[in-house]
């Protein structure tokens, strides 16, 4: 269970606003990386490249492969404690750079 903070309600909706902006931008690499690399072992293939190469390459996309899920689990898990938070705190600035961008975040991921 985590420790009560006595940080600002402002403060704690930007680090959490990061943290989900973040993990966004992980889970989109890792899903275009595994697409690049999907093309790149495809081509490997039908350049007849060598089979030692292909298998480890293809061992490469399963890593990347095996990330998406994880990264999209622990964005949701961002999703939803950010939106938790937000609920949670009347107190936080509505028109603040950082209240704006949650929100927007929030409608875009939810």
């Amino acid at each position: 269970m985590p420790k009560p903070t006595s940080l600002d309600p402002n403060k704690q909706l930007m680090i959490k606003t990061k943290t989900l902006q973040r993990l966004i931008k992980e889970a989109s690499y890792y899903i275009q990386e595994t697409k690049d690399n999907e093309a790149k072992l495809a081509q490997m293939k039908a350049d007849g490249k060598d089979e030692y190469d292909i298998k480890k390459f293809a061992e490469v996309l399963e890593e990347s492969q095996m990330m998406i899920p994880d990264s999209e689990n622990r964005k949701n898990n961002a999703v939803n404690d950010l939106k938790a938070f937000m609920d949670e705190n009347d107190s936080l600035d509505q028109e603040g750079e950082w209240f704006v961008t949650a929100k927007g975040l929030l409608e875009e991921h939810s």
